[in-house]
């Protein structure tokens, strides 16, 4: 994971194959505290896991996801498979993977995601129209990401719904977001190779909501305003609205823009 600085002093992490959320602690080590004799802890998992079978992550270059499997299974965003190898199965889950409750909650709230499981002995490969792919390990800690940028989750990763008030609805996306949270590995797309940011006390960061991916950590979120009388009158900076994060924690940003509410000021 590389790190550089900014004339601001402020820490900027570029795309990196494998990202690790704040505050979680590296995978444990084979012989460490909490791992069984002779057993392997499961990278990604808490110590005390006692079966290692989990799905392999790895970018084919930039816009393409293979994931290995060995009979476990992952939950991917429908249609978004373009080639496998081995023996799969592809079996379309109810309300982005959270079952009859998730399904409900997701008609009501607006964030809609279609997803399909994906099980099987072999090699999958996943894109979608030739975004650039992210990849974030989570280890308990909770992520919170636009469902149009989520693309791949391991089974083990518990997602749902949250409110976001009026930073969704300046994006376009709704009041609600899907999380992501557990133990594991997930996959994000952006238009073009994201770059994470991260806040702390002393740096909070604004961010164009158009260019929010998904952020985590303990982040409190504001949504700011910069509408006057020289936006109404056509001489504004064209950037009207803002989301400002403040405390520690990591955000996803991409380096193009959705159409939003504050575009269109």
């Amino acid at each position: 994971m590389l790190v550089q600085e900014f004339t601001s002093i402020r820490p900027i992490v570029t795309a990196a194959p494998t990202i690790t959320a704040p505050g979680a602690a590296g995978p444990a080590r084979a012989g460490g505290a909490g791992a069984a004799p002779g057993r392997k802890p499961c990278p990604g998992r808490p110590p005390t896991a006692t079966v290692c079978r989990v799905a392999q992550f790895r970018l084919q270059g930039s816009k393409v996801l293979a994931v290995d499997l060995a009979g476990d299974a992952v939950k991917a965003k429908n249609g978004a498979m373009v080639a496998y190898d081995g023996q799969m199965t592809f079996k379309k889950m109810t309300g982005g993977g959270e079952g009859l409750r998730g399904m409900v909650t997701r008609r009501l709230t607006g964030e809609q995601m279609t997803v399909m499981e994906v099980k099987g002995q072999g090699t999958c490969y996943f894109a979608d129209r030739a975004s650039e792919i992210n990849l974030v390990r989570l280890q308990g800690e909770k992520l919170f990401v636009e469902a149009s940028n989520l693309l791949c989750t391991e089974a083990a990763l518990h997602t749902g719904t949250t409110f976001t008030g009026l930073r969704g609805a300046s994006q376009g996306n709704g009041l609600f977001t899907t999380t992501v949270e557990g133990h594991g590995q997930a996959a994000l797309t952006s238009d073009g190779p994201a770059v994470v940011l991260r806040v702390t006390k002393q740096y909070p960061l604004q961010v164009d909501p158009g260019a929010y991916i998904a952020h985590t950590g303990r982040l409190k979120q504001h949504f700011q305003s910069g509408v006057n009388f020289r936006t109404l009158i056509g001489e504004g900076s064209g950037e009207a609205f803002q989301i400002r994060f403040e405390g520690e924690g990591l955000v996803y940003v991409q380096p193009s823009e959705r159409n939003t509410l504050g575009g269109e000021v």
